[in-house]
Order: C-alpha cells, then structure tokens, then sequence
C-alpha cells in the first residue's frame, strides 16, 4: 500500500534533516538515493541498480549513478557542483539504454539540491534539500498520487464528493419517513462498511455483493439484511450461528460499540437500495478521517450542506496548533535520537504515554490528526529500530512493538451525532495507519476487533470535569481544540448561566463571547496538572477590546500562566467548496515561562505566517509587557477628555431629514433657528446631511406659536414614557433636550467610534460648535493641531487596531479603553510638538484639495490622493520623533514601545503588595 500523504511529508523532512550534511559522492552516493527513494515507495532500494555499465553518446564507456529501468535515471554530484552539466551527463546515457529501459524521468543532485526533469512533458524544476516536503506533487509516478488521483488530501473533492453521495441517501430515507437518531446511527454504520470493503477490513468489494446479490431489486428486504449484517458484524466467529450464509460468515468481528445498538431499520424502496449500491462504487480509501467527519455532519443539517465542505477545520490549520504545541518538540527529539537504540525506545514510551483531550471535539478533526501524526512519529522509530533488528537476523512483530492507541485521545461533545462520527474517523484513521505500517514492515496489521478505542463523551463541555475524561483521572498532557464561538448577545441561558458559574466575581465578564469559557478551564486544569498544556484556536476577539481584561486578566493575572506560542490574526479558511473564513488566532498557554516563545506574524490574512522567536507574548499578542488594558475613566496624559456626542432617545422625533426640514421651515418659519446640523459617523465621514432640532432655550411662549415642533416634543414625551429603563421614562419629564446632551461649547474634535478596518488611518476632524454631533461619535473639546495630529497617526493607528474592540470587522473606538490608556508622548521637545503641529496642518490642507471628496473616499486606501498619503507619511515620520529618534520598522516594532509605555505610565498606579507577616519565634 503507498504512504498517505502525511506520511510522506513526514518522511522527506525526516530524510531532508538526516542527510543535511552529507556531500562526498564516492561515499555516500548509494545510501543517499536508497534513502530518497526509500521516501516515496515502500523497500524501493530493491529496485535501484548502482553502476549501470552504458555506452554514451561519443562511444566512450559510463556508469549510471542510480538507475530504475523504464522509470528514473539518477546522477550524483558533490556538493556544490554543476546540477545543468550534471543533467547533460545523464543525458548523454540514454543513447545507450534499450528501448524498453529508457526512463521517462531524470533526477540529479548534489546533496544539497535536486533537479528534477520530466522528459516526456519536457518541464524542470530545481530545489533545495530542505524543500523537499513542499515539493512532493512532483513525485507522483514514485508515489502514484498524481494530479486527480486518490491522495487522500484534506481539500480533496472526494472527500465533498463521499459526503454527497451519502447526502442523497439520506435525503432518500428521509422523504421514505426514516428520521432522527437511528438514520444518524444507520448512517454512521453505512458509511464503515464502505470504508471497510475499500481497505481489507472486508474482502474488497464484499458490502456491494451483499447488497446486489443478496437483496431485492425492490429493496424490501434490504433493511432486515442489513440487521442481520450488523448483529453479524457485531458477533464473535465461534457464537455466530453455523447456519449462517457463506457471504456473512466471511466478514470480520468488529465489535467496537459500532454495531451493538439495536432499531427498527427503515423500510428500503428501490431508489433507496439503488442509491446505497451506487455509494459503495465510491473509492471510499480516498477519503480523509482528519476532515470526512465534519463533511459527513453536515449531511444532517441541510442549512450547512448548502455549502457543504466550508466549516470543516482544514488539516493545515490543525497542525498549525498541533506543530508548536507538541508536535516539533516531539520530532525534534526523534532528530536527535538519530540511530540511539535507547533514545528510540525512550521516545516510544513517552509517545504512548501522551494524552491529549480536545474538549470541544465536534467530529474529530483535531483528534484524527494528533493521532495520526503521533503513530507516524511511532513509525519512524519503528522503523530505525527495524533496520537495527534486521541487521541482528531479528523481525519485528508489530503487534508487540507498535504502542501507540486510539485511547490516548479523548474528546468533549455536546452534539452525540458528531461524537459518534469522531468515534468512526478515529477508527478509519487507525485503520488506514495499520495498513500503511502493514506495508513498511511486510506484516499484516490491522486492529480487529475495535477495542480500547479513542474516549469520546457525548456532554456539556462547560459542565463536565475535564480531569474525569479518563477513567483514572490522571488528566491529560494537551488540551486543543476550536471552541465554539457565540458572542455574548446571543448565548443560551444555560450558556449564560455557565459563564457567570466560571467567571464568578469577575463583573466585567459579562462582555466575553462563549469561547473564553474554554480558555478559562483550560487555565483552571493547568492549575491542578502544571505540567498540561494548551492550545486553542478561537475568533480573535479574545485579544481585542473589552474582552482581553477579563479573560486574561485571569489567566495570567490570577493562575500565572504564559503565553507560550501564538499565531497572530489570520484567515481560518479551507479549500474546499463553499470557503467560508472568519479572523482567529491560535494561542498556546501553559505554567512554564519559557525563554523562548514563537510568535507567528501575518503580513496579510491569507499570507503564510513568519516565525518570530520573542521574549514575552502578551495578552494583545505582541512582544511586550504581559498587562492586560481595562477601561480608564480618565486619560493617563494630561490631555482633554474625549466624551461621546449627544444621544437623543426620542424616537427619531427631533432629527430630520433634509425634506422634512425644508417642510417644517415651510410650514413655520420660526422653527429655523431651532434647527441645527446633526452629524454622526455616517454623516461625518460620507459628507450627508441630518438635522435636529435643538430646543436647549426655547420658551413655552416660543414653544406654543410652533405646534408642528410641539407635536414633535409630544412624541418624545410619550415615546419616552413607554420606555421599559426607568431612567429614560424619567427624562420624560425634559422632551425638548436630548437624553444626553455633550455638546461642546467650543469647536471641537470629531472621532468615528466606528471606522471600516480597511482604512490606514481613522479620518477624523475639527467641527465648529454650532453642529450637534451624535452619540456615535467622540468629540474633544478645545483640540490643538497637535492632538489631532498625535491621533491620526501610525503610531495611535497600531494602538487602535490591537487594542480596540470590533464591530463585525471595523475598528470600535473607545475613549475609555483606546483614548484614556493611550501613551501619549511624555514630555515633547517645542519643536517636536511644533513639527507634529505643522505636519498635521499639512494633512488638513491635503484634505482642503478635495473639497468635493467625502472622507470616506479621501481614507479608502485604494483611492487615498498621493497628496494626502504624502502629508499623512509626513506626520507620521513627526508623531515617531515624539517618542523616540529612531524609526519604527514593523507595526510590531511600535507596539512593543508602546506597551513599554504604558506599563511605565501605570506602573506606579498598581497596587503595591502588602508585606508578608512575619512568624513568630
């Protein structure tokens, strides 16, 4: 059987390191190509010939470096050598090759590159050693994975395309009156049989005679025959009865919980039966465990098969959690290990001694791949210790030596469907891993009856004592997952109650989406077992606004915990049809401070990540303090207070269109002077125009002569008075002011509260007293040029986008959390302040350029007016000066400064710790 594709990566970046420092062709040529090839096809060096004797081009006598007849011609250089004039040796064999032998394909090297030519296609690439993983599609003739082929890959429409063809079977048993958990069971049961039949469970192709030879056309009596393949499959060979049919005595005990539940089987029409017949003409070895579960839940829920393939967590983004958490130690291990019987066998044990528990486990799909790529470190060791067994005359005996269990993985889950379907995959990935060492070793190995298999809890994960997942309570090493995200608004009442249960006496908790909840029990479990760790993708949220106080104010504050690695925000997207993507990040925690942390930055959301190695990473993912920001009543600077725009509450009875102005000024002219320019945000920044009515000083004599306004005070009285919060049906005693009036008695800064995140800078800008501004906006009053040029800044630009909340996607700017705990500058020079002044009365005349132009246009980065980027680069250039000489690199660079800052700004407002008591003598 060929390797997965997992496997595969795994092996060429084990064979990448191993042979990274090998260079002398004499010595080390053969083992060099035994090895590669050894990569790609199981005991392929049986198959290599060494200094093939052949006449060249001219005549002259050559030897063939490595030689597969009809399929691979290799040449070997040293290192450093001419791969061009290599290639063009090779060629000169083929001359003198038999028809039959010529090979279609031409590999060279010198150790530290390959070439590889295509001959037939006429295509080249080149690439280094330590590339090889990356460059596998290119071997598909060694490893019969070519394009459109079987590979089982996670984005592999066969995986979508299995899923339908058991969707149409249930939609068909559904319209058939066939519903609820049994169809749910039936399905899950189904879709083992296939399986098995394509992957020597079963006899091939034995679920499909079954079905065909020994049912009818009608499909009347499908259902008991599928009840009497199940008890079957379900029952030892020696308690079966011996008058079983040949065709069910063959089949395998199963056993495994799978088939031990008994229901009433549907009542199978022909279109049902021919449906289940065509499902098992599917190469069903082709699917992915790691991904199938979650396209195979969506079956049931015909909102999500709309885009079937979307929400399945893609196995590149599970490894990117798995990788720094646990996996890269573990291979690292397996590198420095190398030949080490001792260290192999050590490695063995800690490798099936792990456990790890993902407590949001869906269908599996964290689960499937952990499992999977820690038999596959098993394998390798196995492997090394073979060739050590082989050279002393000894065999291994898999059943033995190989250690690693389904059982070391358990999983949380509240939907039993999806926990049965975890159940499945983690017995189809073993499956097809047995089958793969069963082909490395030349041993049939597979792990029948289905016993001791991963634990799976259908539960409240919120509820359930994580410790108690196995039966022995020695909890577990790793905790992953992808919690579920519900945003505070819409969570259950059962998910509110667990929320206040967990964050009890934390009143700023009540902001937190669903998924901290997860967060916190997994810091919780770290304090019982310190050696646990953990690491979780979630919405990136959880670093972002309100919620990071709260939550991390916990885990680092109260349980000390440390960030230990993080991928900083980035598209959790897949390849499959019906892409969906939201913005997560992956943080990794555990008790250890480690010297090291490995921060993953993105240059876009959908770029590959950059691997930082940093000394601390903080709540906000940032090399910086570990301080967590929470709101501030007042600013930390000596700057002006920034307060939201006034709000009126009235029921849309006192703001007015430009029509209904104009008809109300019609109707009563006095009403003019009453009437002000209203801006909020939209207005603001897209240059529309509202008005209000401002009644701050209007007489009842005055109120009296204007019925049509006084009808409109009315309105808000009665509005008002309907009110369910008590405070607002007090404020119906004053129907002509605004709830809450901020109105400036100078002119005034305006800042959006929100603002697309697309956006390099928030627009913001100067307003005269005169306009009323609405509670969707921050004025500050009596602002210099100076200000305005601080907060429309890079640098205030890096303090926003990281520590603000968001609305969808958009910036939320907050006076609060954003404004209050900014760092300004401490202590400008004159002639900074005056350079930032300057500069940002040079972005103003920019903007005066334009003056058709709406803010919203003149700030989108796809239209922004070189003249106004140039003026904005400019200020920004000052605005660095202000806090120190030299530039700011990287937006990461002046995050780190900033939070510097601020922790230097709050340091002396913490509280100082009490001195401990001392004990008497």
């Amino acid at each position: 059987m060929p390797f997965s594709l997992a496997e595969l990566r795994f092996r060429a970046a084990d064979f990448a390191r191993s042979h990274a420092d090998w260079h002398d062709e004499k010595a080390q040529a053969q083992d060099f190509w035994r090895d590669l090839l050894d990569v790609f096809v199981p005991h392929a060096r049986r198959r290599l010939r060494f200094e093939q004797r052949v006449k060249k081009a001219d005549g002259a006598q050559g030897f063939i470096d490595a030689f597969w007849p009809g399929l691979l011609l290799g040449e070997q250089k040293s290192r450093g050598k001419n791969l061009d004039r290599a290639f063009a040796q090779a060629q000169d064999y083929l001359p003198g090759l038999p028809a039959h032998q010529l090979p279609r394909y031409v590999l060279v090297s010198d150790f530290a590159r390959l070439r590889l030519d295509d001959l037939d296609a006429g295509t080249s690439v080149t690439f280094a050693l330590a590339e090889l993983p990356d460059q596998l599609h290119h071997f598909g003739f060694l490893t019969g994975y070519r394009p459109g082929g079987g590979a089982p890959r996670p984005e592999d429409p066969a995986n979508a395309e299995a899923a339908e063809l058991m969707a149409q079977l249930h939609d068909r048993l559904l319209a058939d009156g066939y519903a609820g958990h049994p169809l749910e069971v039936l399905l899950v049961r189904l879709l083992f049989c296939c399986f098995a039949e394509d992957t020597a469970i079963f006899e091939k192709d034995e679920f499909r005679a079954l079905l065909e030879e020994h049912t009818a056309p009608d499909g009347h009596d499908t259902g008991p025959r599928l009840t009497q393949l199940f008890e079957t499959l379900d029952t030892p060979a020696p308690a079966r009865p011996p008058a079983l049919p040949p065709y069910l005595r063959s089949l395998p005990y199963v056993n495994g919980a799978l088939f031990r539940e008994t229901f009433r089987m549907p009542a199978f029409s022909a279109e049902a039966r021919a449906q289940l017949i065509r499902a098992t003409y599917f190469d069903w070895s082709r699917i992915s465990p790691a991904v199938f579960g979650s396209l195979f839940q969506a079956i049931a829920d015909p909102a999500r098969r709309r885009t079937l393939g979307a929400h399945y967590t893609s196995e590149a983004n599970i490894l990117k959690v798995l990788d720094p958490l646990l996996l890269d130690g573990l291979r690292a291990e397996l590198a420095a290990a190398a030949t080490n019987r001792a260290r192999l066998t050590g490695l063995q044990t800690r490798l099936a001694g792990l456990r790890l528990l993902d407590p949001a486990c869906g269908c599996g799909n964290f689960l499937v791949v952990a499992y999977r790529e820690l038999r596959l470190l098993e394998h390798a060791v196995l492997e090394r210790l073979y060739e050590q067994e082989r050279a002393l005359g000894r065999n291994i005996n898999l059943a033995l030596w190989q250690q690693v269990r389904p059982q070391q993985v358990a999983g949380l889950e509240l939907e039993e469907f999806a926990a049965r379907i975890a159940e499945v995959a983690l017995w189809l990935v073993d499956h097809q891993l047995n089958l793969a060492l069963s082909a490395r070793f030349e041993q049939v190995y597979r792990r029948l009856p289905l016993v001791g298999g991963a634990v799976l809890h259908h539960t409240n994960a919120l509820t359930f004592p994580w410790e108690t997942a196995w039966a022995d309570g020695r909890g577990a090493d790793y905790i992953v997952g992808n919690p579920p995200f519900v945003g505070q608004a819409y969570q259950s009442e059962e998910q509110k109650t667990a929320m206040a249960r967990l964050f009890a006496g934390n009143p700023m908790a009540r902001s937190l989406d669903l998924v901290a909840a997860w967060y916190l029990k997994g810091a919780q479990f770290v304090a019982a077992y310190p050696a646990t760790r953990v690491g979780f993708v979630s919405t990136n949220s959880v670093t972002q606004g309100e919620q990071v106080a709260p939550l991390w104010g916990e885990i680092l504050g109260r349980y000390k915990l440390h960030i230990q690695f993080a991928h900083r925000t980035f598209a959790w997207s897949n390849e499959a049809r019906g892409n969906a993507a939201v913005y997560c990040v992956i943080i990794g925690y555990g008790a250890d401070a480690l010297p090291v942390r490995r921060l993953f930055d993105y240059a876009t959301p959908r770029s590959a990540p950059q691997e930082l190695q940093v000394g601390v990473i903080n709540a906000y993912l940032v090399d910086g303090p570990e301080v967590v920001i929470a709101n501030r009543s007042q600013p930390l600077a000596n700057v002006p207070t920034l307060a939201r725009g006034s709000m009126p509450t009235d029921g849309g009875n006192l703001i007015l269109s430009d029509e209904e102005k104009a008809e109300l000024v019609a109707q009563e002219p006095d009403a003019a002077r009453f009437i002000r320019r209203y801006v909020g945000a939209q207005e603001f920044l897209h240059n529309e125009s509202r008005w209000c009515l401002w009644l701050e000083n209007i007489t009842p004599t005055e109120l009296r002569t204007m019925p049509r306004v006084a009808a409109r005070v009315d309105a808000v009285r009665k509005f008002r008075l309907a009110s369910k919060a008590p405070t607002t049906r007090e404020f119906a005693k004053y129907p002509t002011l605004f709830r809450q009036s901020a109105q400036p008695k100078t002119d005034y800064l305006v800042v959006p509260l929100v603002s697309s995140e697309n956006r390099q800078y928030v627009p913001i800008g100067f307003m005269p007293q005169e306009i009323v501004v609405s509670n969707l906006v921050g004025v500050i009053p009596a602002a210099t040029p100076y200000l305005f040029g601080l907060l429309t800044s890079e640098m205030h630009m890096a303090w926003l986008r990281h520590i603000c909340g968001r609305l969808k996607s958009d910036f939320r700017y907050s006076g609060l959390l954003i404004y209050n705990n900014y760092p300004f500058p401490v202590a400008p020079t004159p002639s900074q302040v005056a350079a930032v002044e300057t500069a940002a009365r040079a972005v103003l005349a920019a903007r005066a350029q334009f003056p058709t132009e709406t803010l919203a246009t003149l700030y989108d980065p796809r239209l922004m007016p070189p003249a106004l980027a140039a003026a904005h680069a400019t200020l920004d250039r000052a605005v660095d000066r202000c806090y120190r000489p030299a530039p700011f690199a990287t937006e990461l660079a002046r995050l780190e400064h900033l939070f510097e800052r601020y922790q230097a700004l709050t340091a002396p407002l913490l509280p100082v710790a009490a001195p401990a008591r001392r004990k008497s003598a």
